[in-house]
Parts: structure tokens; C-alpha cells; sequence
């Protein structure tokens, strides 16, 4: 039985879902730990403290531990805010890693890479990382609304050549993750998010309804996920206003997502200010935000939907259209990153350029008329998705690179480094990435298998 050290730096399994810090990593987080679990093995997640009365260690699922470790105040910090707390959480890390041996580290998200470099140099365990995001491409779309620290671009440099395999979440990511950051092709794998069949399955449109108080008759287009400006919002605003105005028909914008479960525009400024966008459009009356919803009732909300939309500038994954598809409810969205892996235009859905209302408000237009259409697509997404898209075909994908990876360590000496504190890695091009613009000579290694996992043949087992 293998012993892994998932490192999950500001998104905890445990933390409730919707807020500007809290998604889609958590959700891979939480499901791949208790799926690898489930396989027999044993998963120890490490996440920052974000409260005074979270126990140290929480046995949360057979097989599998959440450990908070104590770094920065106990409250919730920005993690744009996180890296001066860093230090402090991999030094819990590495004496955690040095007292309950691991045989590989998982580490996601950058901050998480730095602290598994260094756990590496230190211990010689080797690690992989998913991204989830990159400095670079966020940089490009979101400029000085970001506000990582350029440190960031070098630090992701250096973690892309010392992990012992990158896992990218799609085609783009991989593509991003060569052209950005000079990372090894022969040692990306791709492995995508998945979305469990136990907790999303279509339910009757008309039960969705009742239950959630939505008119039956009324076409309702769902926007769901985090209240963030990247995430295009506004432009579902946009766009739904175009169609409602252009059509005259009885439709409604309904947005879930957000900090509470009420919501609140003086505490979540991102609610008052897609109200306004709403406001100015003339359609307050038809858009309607419902706040955080808890994960076992989002099955109501997407198959109470006709279609979902998610047009995000850009994407490095994006579940929220899996489990669209999960309840066999069709799809528009943005055709960039993971929406366009895994939305297949003209078959589950639609994708359209983002930042495009009025390709929006076509789309809309389109699927409204065409209910055997919308219908259709619904079917063949869900099908796409319970084929191709589970979080135990995803663990298997894992496990596979864990594998190779240890596979590898066991042929090859562990070497510990000299000067293995925090933060005492080379960030410079000598450390084997050029810099950007600049080739790069990447040391000769001997490949393990693929360089890219595929999901394969296995995906045609029915899940349980």
C-alpha cells in the first residue's frame, strides 16, 4: 500500500464550496483523495489552518486524513496573500514528511510545488504537482487585476523542471506548461477532472423545478461556480439580456455561487457589482442569485436548467460543465482551456468565443427553439461524461503516473541536496529553464511510459 502526502495549500477538502477561494481544486482535491483512497491508498491532505477551532488532524474518509498545518494567523487569508506563510507551512511539511514516511508527494498549486521542491531536496521524496492554474496565462488575461507576485512566473519555472512529473488537466495545459515554462514534454501526462456519478445524475426538469420554486414553464439558463470577474459573468449577463429582449420570451438567469448561502451584496462586492451590470441591462426582474449552495443539492439546480452556460476568459479546466453534462444538460461555453476538451461543439453543446454577448444571445435563441436539440445534446453529454470523465477513471489515470514515478525512484539513487531550506533552490535560468523567448537544452531522461496518460479503454467500465 502506497503512502501519499496530497498538499493542497489554501484549498482544503473540507471547505465549503462557491467563494472566491474555494472550487474547482478542492473539489479535485476532496474526490481524488477519497477515490485513491477507496484503490486502498493512504492519502494524507495538507492544508493551511483558515480557522481557530479546526483540529489538527481530522480522519475524514476511510484511508484518508486532512492535517491543517499552522501557517500565518488562523483565518481566511487572500491566497494571493499566502507565499510569506509559506515558509512556515513547509517547514510543518518536511517534519511531518520526516516522522510518517510518504513514498510521493502530490502538490497543488504553485505554492504547494515550492513547498514539495523543497520536502524533495530535503528528504528525497519525489513529487508531482498539478498546477490547477498558471501565473503567466492569468497574468495575460487578468493584468493588474492580478495580483500574485511576479516571483510567481520564476518560482513556476523551477517547480516545472524539478517535479518529477507535471499532470496537465487538458491539451491547452500542456501546450501552456511547454510554450510558458519550458517544462519536459516526456514529463506531462495528461489526466483531466472527473465529477462523481453518486453525486450527480439527471433528475426529472419538472421535480428540479418544484423543488427548488422555479417556474415550469419558463426557460432558465444556470450559471454556477465562483463569483470571480475571470469567470465572465457579466457577459452571461450581457448576452441572456440580448436574448430576453431580442426574443420577448419568459426566461431566467439564475447565478449560483458565492461566500453564503444568502446572498449578500454588501459582503460579496462581486454580487453588487453583476446587480448593477443586471441593473443597467433592464432585466433585475428576470436574473436571480440563489448564493452557496451545498454540493449534494446541485443536482436540482443544473437539471432545473434548459442550458448552462460558463464563458470564462480562460480555463485551465473547468468541472462545473462535466457535471452540466453529468445531468445531461447541454452546454455553451467559452472555447478556450478545458471547456473546449471537454465540450464537443455541436454534440454536448456549444462553444463560443469569450467576452461575445451576442454570441451568446444567438446561442440562447438557438437551444430555446430547438428543445429536441437541447435534449439530444443533454443525452450525449451525459453519456460523454460517464465514459470518459469519472473521478475513478481519473484515480486510475493517477495512479498510473504515481507509478511510473515511483518506478523511476526506485531505479535511480535519491540524492539529498546541500543547503535544502526553504527557498534555497537556484531561481535563476541555471537552473535548467530558459528564459522565455530562449530555447532550452532539458537534461536527457529515459522516458516510463507515455508522456501523455490516457484515460484508454478502461473508461468503458460502467461506474458503480
Amino acid at each position: 500500500m502506497h503512502r501519499i502526502a496530497m498538499i493542497s495549500d489554501h484549498a482544503s477538502p473540507l471547505a465549503a464550496i462557491g467563494g472566491a477561494d474555494a472550487g474547482g481544486q478542492n473539489v479535485y482535491v476532496a474526490h481524488l483523495s477519497r477515490c485513491l483512497a477507496d484503490r486502498g491508498v493512504e492519502v494524507d491532505v495538507f492544508t493551511r489552518r483558515d480557522a481557530p477551532d479546526q483540529p489538527e488532524v481530522v480522519a475524514w474518509y476511510p484511508n484518508s486524513r486532512v492535517i491543517h498545518v499552522p501557517a500565518g494567523p488562523p483565518e481566511q487569508i487572500p491566497k494571493e496573500e499566502l507565499l510569506p506563510h509559506m515558509a512556515e507551512f513547509t517547514r510543518y511539511v518536511r517534519r511531518a514528511c520526516r516522522r510518517r514516511r510518504y513514498d510521493l508527494l502530490h502538490a497543488n498549486f504553485w505554492m504547494s510545488g515550492l513547498t514539495a521542491a523543497d520536502v524533495k531536496r530535503s528528504l528525497g521524496i519525489p513529487f508531482v504537482i498539478t498546477f490547477h492554474a498558471l501565473g503567466r496565462i492569468r497574468r495575460a488575461h487578468q493584468g493588474a487585476a492580478d495580483r500574485f507576485p511576479d516571483t510567481r512566473f520564476e518560482h513556476e519555472e523551477h517547480i516545472a523542471c524539478v517535479a518529477d512529473r507535471v499532470i496537465a488537466e487538458c491539451p491547452q495545459d500542456r501546450a501552456d506548461l511547454m510554450t510558458h515554462y519550458a517544462a519536459d514534454p516526456e514529463r506531462i501526462s495528461i489526466v483531466p477532472c472527473g465529477f462523481d456519478p453518486a453525486e450527480l445524475w439527471p433528475v426529472p426538469r419538472d421535480t428540479a423545478r418544484a423543488l427548488l420554486g422555479l417556474p415550469k414553464d419558463a426557460f432558465i439558463v444556470l450559471q454556477l461556480g465562483r463569483l470571480v470577474p475571470r469567470k465572465g459573468i457579466a457577459t452571461v449577463i450581457e448576452g441572456f439580456a440580448r436574448f430576453v429582449h431580442a426574443e420577448a420570451v419568459d426566461a431566467r438567469l439564475l447565478i449560483v455561487g458565492g461566500d453564503f448561502h444568502e446572498p449578500n451584496p454588501t459582503r460579496v462586492p462581486e454580487i453588487a457589482r453583476l446587480s448593477r451590470v443586471a441593473a443597467e441591462a433592464r432585466i433585475s426582474d428576470r436574473v436571480a442569485f440563489a448564493g452557496r449552495r451545498d454540493r449534494e443539492v446541485l443536482r436540482y439546480y443544473y437539471s432545473a436548467a434548459d442550458v448552462f452556460v460558463t464563458l470564462p476568459w480562460y480555463e485551465p479546466f473547468g468541472i462545473t460543465p462535466l457535471e452540466a453534462m453529468a445531468c445531461a444538460v447541454p452546454v455553451i461555453g467559452s472555447r478556450v482551456g478545458g471547456v473546449k476538451y471537454t465540450v464537443v461543439d455541436g454534440k454536448t453543446g456549444r462553444l463560443i468565443p469569450p467576452a461575445d454577448p451576442e454570441a451568446l444571445a444567438r446561442c440562447l435563441a438557438l437551444f430555446r427553439r430547438e428543445r429536441t436539440m437541447r435534449d439530444a445534446m443533454g443525452r450525449a453529454g451525459r453519456a460523454r461524461v460517464v465514459r470518459h470523465f469519472t473521478w475513478r477513471h481519473v484515480a486510475r489515470a493517477i495512479e498510473d503516473v504515481y507509478a511510473a514515478v515511483l518506478e523511476r525512484a526506485v531505479e535511480e539513487p535519491r540524492v539529498r541536496y546541500a543547503g535544502s531550506g526553504y527557498g534555497s533552490a537556484p531561481m535563476s535560468p541555471s537552473a535548467g529553464v530558459a528564459p522565455r523567448g530562449r530555447s532550452a537544452d532539458p537534461p536527457k531522461r529515459r522516458p516510463v511510459g507515455s508522456a501523455v496518460t490516457p484515460i484508454g479503454d478502461r473508461t468503458r467500465r460502467t461506474p458503480k
